[in-house]
């Protein structure tokens, strides 16, 4: 059966002047001789991603799109019109995120999240936005403590919105997040906490004591960067904390005690010393 929005594996069943068509005729699709490769003849067998013209006949192309259906994708705007917007996904045919599937207005040269899917009645593939009409708000069956990859989607000033698995949605707090996040981008993330209502709170930090660790490892590191001293203590603000460590003040405060009990540091009102620094850093007086 032949898969729009897919790729498929198809022969070639006859030639004309305008390509070859593949596939038996109760579902041939053509491949137009731009997209012919040196040698093929009648007979082979070709991959090729099917998709539709713009008189909706199914269509099919040795090139590779950016997402397919079923995909979540950053894509980016290439044109605005009353309908719909359209992004370059990778073929000759832009596709079309209607009026319709739009979260927020878009402007060329904006890039997105789009979730691509086929209109069962035209055949047609579209984009969507609004992920949610598309994708689950609540656990597929992730728990607590698992890791996960993420898509981010959508930033708010107090969230981060993500796509989980490319199964489901969740958020970020934002003030749990200390490093850069854009959308678009791609990263592991944890099940913080899966609500009653199904809805996933996700964490960039490792649950339990593998965070320890982490966070551990991060600060000694920083320090070492520094030249082993860095003018930052419990008293220091929550953004000085943030700037220099990325992470919160009361990560900051348990870590630096962890290391302090273990006596690979020094504390006093002035910052943090790293005793097994090789370097001297600058003087506390």
């Amino acid at each position: 059966m032949l898969k729009i929005g897919q790729m498929n594996s198809l022969i070639a069943e006859r030639y004309m002047e305008f390509g070859f068509y593949l596939n038996p005729a109760d579902e041939q699709v053509l491949l137009p001789n731009k997209y012919v490769p040196e040698g093929f003849k009648l007979g082979d067998r070709i991959h090729v991603f099917v998709y539709t013209d713009s008189e909706d006949r199914p269509v099919a192309t040795t090139l590779t799109p950016k997402a397919m259906v079923g995909d979540f994708a950053l894509l980016t705007v290439v044109d605005v019109n009353p309908f719909g917007t359209f992004f370059d996904w990778g073929l000759e045919k832009d596709l079309l995120v209607p009026r319709s599937e739009q979260q927020n207005p878009m402007a060329v040269g904006e890039q997105h999240v789009v979730y691509l899917s086929l209109d069962d009645e035209t055949g047609r593939v579209f984009g969507s936005t609004r992920l949610g009409r598309h994708c689950p708000k609540f656990s597929t069956g992730q728990e607590e403590g698992q890791e996960v990859s993420l898509l981010i989607y959508g930033i708010t000033k107090l969230s981060i919105q993500a796509v989980i698995d490319e199964e489901c949605l969740g958020i970020l707090y934002r003030n749990e997040v200390f490093s850069k996040v854009a959308v678009g981008d791609r990263m592991t993330g944890y099940v913080s906490r899966v609500r009653e209502d199904g809805k996933i709170d996700l964490t960039l930090k490792k649950p339990g004591y593998r965070s320890v660790s982490a966070s551990t490892d991060h600060v000694v590191e920083i320090l070492k960067k520094a030249g082993g001293f860095i003018a930052c203590h419990d008293k220091s603000s929550p953004d000085e904390i943030k700037a220099i460590f990325s992470m919160s003040k009361k990560e900051f405060k348990r870590t630096v005690g962890g290391l302090y009990k273990k006596g690979h540091i020094e504390l006093s009102d002035k910052g943090i010393r790293l005793k097994e620094a090789q370097g001297e850093g600058p003087a506390e007086d």
